[in-house]
């Protein structure tokens, strides 16, 4: 297929051409300067820029690409289905589930369950409808766009962090704020490639926290600890929560990434505490609620309970189970 031209008349001035267009559209700000950068949006024959000012009735031609195919294929996954209309799936996504493909994971992703309901190739073909995602050993609710304007609305909203998320974690110790905020950019670890840190430099991180319970458990020299919390973001770094809350000392339980070197409570571990973390494989970490404006109006809020492997873990140290509503 070919590009399609459309024409536009700024109805505004002195406003940068990106944020205009993609208002206009109905489009992402990064996708509409991905058209600029691409050099698809020119006035009077000139090329533009996504920070070019706009002169009120200003003329702009926009070539629009074609839709692109992608090569996922469907496979038959069970996932969960919190909520599905025209525009949007609601999902309570599994630990272990990856969400599109990837190095290492070129198939069996959330993408795969769910290609055939997704209209076309909304957003980047090899992650059609993923606006956001949850690492593979998350649990918990999460939303993926079935078509482009979908997408972009969405996108809108998690650019502008208005999007309401907010997660259970387990970590180890006893977090003696009952609430906080962590405020602190993260980027690559500057040794270890796979992780992040809070570095100078890193983009912006912003993590809210309460404490919801405590409790402890017997090692052999004593007492451990182990503090359940609700964390809500601002907004959407990769592992953010898990960096923000190991970075105050107190790792995610079950995470192998963010625990310090020799901090191996596991090994200390007995009784019914011990036979609940046996099984479990990946950072007690759960999405456990998830609100945004949906693409045609109203407020979507969704909640999920938290998966067996952490209840059981809740259980082994007296924590009554948080309730979902």
């Amino acid at each position: 297929m070919a590009d399609s031209e459309q024409i536009f008349i700024a109805t505004q001035g002195k406003v940068r051409a990106d944020k205009w267009l993609a208002d206009a559209l109905g489009m992402s700000r990064s996708r509409a300067i991905a058209l600029f950068k691409d050099g698809r949006v020119s006035s009077d024959g000139v090329e533009l820029r996504p920070s070019h000012k706009l002169k009120l009735g200003q003329e702009l031609r926009v070539l629009i690409p074609p839709p692109q195919t992608t090569e996922i294929e469907h496979e038959d996954i069970e996932v969960s289905v919190l909520h599905e209309d025209d525009a949007v799936i609601v999902v309570n996504k599994p630990s272990g589930l990856v969400v599109h493909p990837g190095k290492g994971n070129p198939d069996g992703t959330l993408c795969n369950a769910l290609i055939r309901r997704i209209d076309g190739t909304p957003g980047h073909p090899k992650r059609p409808g993923i606006v956001h995602r949850l690492d593979k050993g998350t649990s918990g609710v999460m939303v993926v766009a079935r078509t482009q304007s979908a997408l972009d609305f969405l996108a809108k909203q998690f650019a502008a962090h208005t999007v309401d998320r907010r997660y259970l974690a387990l970590v180890w110790g006893f977090v003696k704020p009952a609430e906080g905020t962590l405020d602190g950019p993260l980027g690559r670890h500057p040794t270890h490639r796979i992780r992040f840190a809070v570095t100078e430099g890193g983009k912006r991180a912003v993590t809210h926290f309460s404490v919801l319970d405590r409790a402890r458990f017997k090692v052999p020299s004593g007492m451990g600890y182990v503090t359940l919390v609700e964390c809500r973001l601002e907004t959407g770094r990769t592992h953010q929560i898990r960096v923000h809350l190991a970075s105050m000392g107190h790792p995610l339980v079950g995470d192998p990434v963010y625990q310090r070197p020799l901090y191996k409570p596991r090994a200390h571990l007995s009784g019914k505490l011990k036979d609940a973390m046996e099984v479990v494989n990946h950072p007690l970490l759960h999405a456990r609620l998830l609100g945004f404006e949906h693409p045609d109006g109203g407020r979507i809020q969704e909640r999920s309970e938290m998966p067996e492997d952490f209840a059981d873990v809740l259980r082994a140290v007296g924590m009554a189970l948080p309730t979902t509503k």
